[in-house]
């Protein structure tokens, strides 16, 4: 028998030896447990021990919150807001662009960037153009009846929405005679209501300034955005007292008015009402006089 056989030999039955494991009692010596063991038993059973114990660990770290405890993993929680962050982020960035380029616009049209057309420049845009010479445009009597009776109901009230249920109350920016009206042939979209000089503007409804500055054709200008479509136009005023992005309450002083730019004919004002991209008659809702 070589000597390699002999090792072998000798570490297998080191290996399968048995042992007895006893727990006695210290003070009777009495045996309370015991129990065979070999060294082969006592290897195997701390391999299984160990790769529960690493499989455990495993489990725990990926499948439960206490990865969130281990240094290199990042909270579930905070991964979800990050992604919600990121999309509000980007609808923001888009909401932003838009007003951005809805801004640049009313502003080339209000310093006359623009190429020149044959239309009312003293109005913010330009009406569709139609053919009306060859339409009847005057009123029969059930249409001016149901108008009377439509203006009546509706004298102060603004688009009260059966969908968004907003009612808008409008009050008139100033006091005064109208010395030209919402004319839709001469695409006059406004009314001019001759006020004495430095006469206090008012915001016609809350809102947010979108415009507020000086253009050479119509003076001092500022433009209000009341939500829901609504938009309102002051212009020819001598000063501004709110600046673009500030809010604004109903009535506050927004501008002083006066006889600014080169289309005014005197101390006036120059008040336009738009809804949702369309000029609409502003005295079809508010009380000048």
């Amino acid at each position: 028998m070589t000597n390699k056989k002999k090792e072998k030999e000798k570490f297998a039955k080191k290996l399968l030896h048995k042992y007895r494991l006893v727990i006695l009692n210290e003070d009777t010596f009495e045996e309370r447990f015991a129990i065979k063991l070999t060294r082969l038993n006592v290897f195997v059973l701390m391999s299984i021990s160990a790769i529960f114990l690493i499989a455990s660990t495993i489990v725990l770290i990926a499948f439960t919150p206490l990865k969130e405890y281990i240094p290199g993993y990042s909270s579930t929680s905070l991964k979800k807001s990050a992604i919600k962050l990121n999309h509000k982020t980007d609808s923001l960035q888009q909401i932003i662009l838009m007003n951005q380029q809805y801004f640049e616009s009313i502003k080339s049209v209000l310093k006359g960037d623009v190429s020149t057309v044959n239309f009312n420049k003293d109005s913010i845009i330009e009406a569709a153009e139609l053919d009306v010479s060859n339409l009847n445009i005057n009123p029969s009597k059930e249409d001016s009846l149901l108008r009377e009776k439509i203006d009546k109901e509706d004298k102060y009230n603004l688009f009260e929405s059966a969908t968004s249920k907003v009612n808008f109350v409008l009050f008139p920016p100033v006091n005064g005679t109208i010395s030209e009206g919402y004319n839709v042939k001469d695409k006059h979209f406004a009314i001019d209501i001759v006020v004495a000089k430095d006469t206090p503007v008012k915001a016609t409804a809350d809102g947010t300034v979108i415009l507020s500055e000086w253009t050479t054709q119509t003076g001092y200008v500022i433009i209000l955005d009341h939500g829901n479509g609504l938009i309102s136009v002051y212009k020819h005023n001598a000063s501004l007292t709110k600046e673009q992005g500030e809010l604004v309450k109903s009535g506050e002083v927004i501008a002083i008015s006066g006889n600014t730019g080169e289309l005014t004919t005197g101390p006036h004002l120059h008040f336009e009402l738009w809804s949702n991209g369309y000029p609409i008659d502003s005295t079809t809702f508010i009380d000048f006089e």
